[in-house]
């Protein structure tokens, strides 16, 4: 056994002052170790700290620099796809208790991959990394009709529409979905995101859609502009 492991075996994390367990989350959320972090979502629970405050100072604050590393070629979709799981079980645990609390979230999305497209891995990372920012997030899976995003646009009420293609035969299906939400009268209240390798900024614009994300980084910092737009004019 190595140094470094019989250090790690010596953490007790109810020693830890606050501040060091967070810094501990973080790491772990950053190295993608989910059962660790299984435990620290625990520990900092057993010391009274509220489900969303556990939410915010260790999940989100950790995933903002998975993020953040992500955008800037530092860390790539395996690592980014690790960590993302490491917070989804954190997630497990809290998800019911801010249920319970009435906790606040950032914004709601409807998200999935336009009909005729069954690429999903993009999408996957942009739902995982939205809920790891605190939004909450309605994933349809692949090959989504319009019909599809009405049906759980007016189940659910998001603030936003994600939509992605992989295939440049697929993306024009984007506008028709637009255009069912004018035709249904609530473009206007829907944030449209849409996202893709063949996609850019131009097409999006074309389509009438609000922006076009690059990847799932850049997705949750467009997501929480508008969230920060949105919630001006009410």
């Amino acid at each position: 056994m190595s140094d470094e492991e019989l250090e790690d075996d010596e953490i007790i994390l109810s020693e830890l002052p606050l501040q060091e367990l967070y810094e501990l989350m973080h790491e772990d959320l950053y190295d993608g170790y989910k059962e660790e972090i299984e435990e620290e979502v625990n520990e900092c629970l057993s010391r009274g700290l509220t489900p969303y405050t556990v939410l915010t100072e260790g999940l989100v604050a950790g995933m903002e620099v998975v993020g953040r590393d992500f955008r800037d070629g530092i860390l790539f979709v395996p690592e980014v796809l690790m960590a993302a799981k490491a917070m989804k079980g954190g997630m497990a645990i809290l998800r019911p208790l801010l249920a319970e609390t009435g906790a606040q979230k950032i914004g709601s999305m409807v998200i999935g991959t336009v009909k005729g497209d069954i690429h999903d891995i993009g999408k996957n990372l942009v739902t995982m990394m939205m809920e790891g920012a605190g939004f909450e997030v309605y994933d349809l899976g692949i090959n989504n009709s319009a019909e599809d995003y009405m049906e759980a646009i007016n189940e659910h009420h998001p603030d936003i529409l994600g939509m992605s293609a992989l295939l440049t035969t697929t993306m024009p299906y984007m506008r028709t979905v637009i255009n069912t939400l004018k035709d249904e009268g609530i473009r206007e209240e829907m944030i449209v995101l849409v996202g893709g390798a063949p996609l850019n900024e131009a097409f999006a614009e074309d389509i009438e859609a609000d922006a076009y994300c690059r990847d799932a980084a850049v997705a949750v910092e467009t997501a929480k502009k508008f969230m920060m737009i949105k919630r001006a004019k009410v």
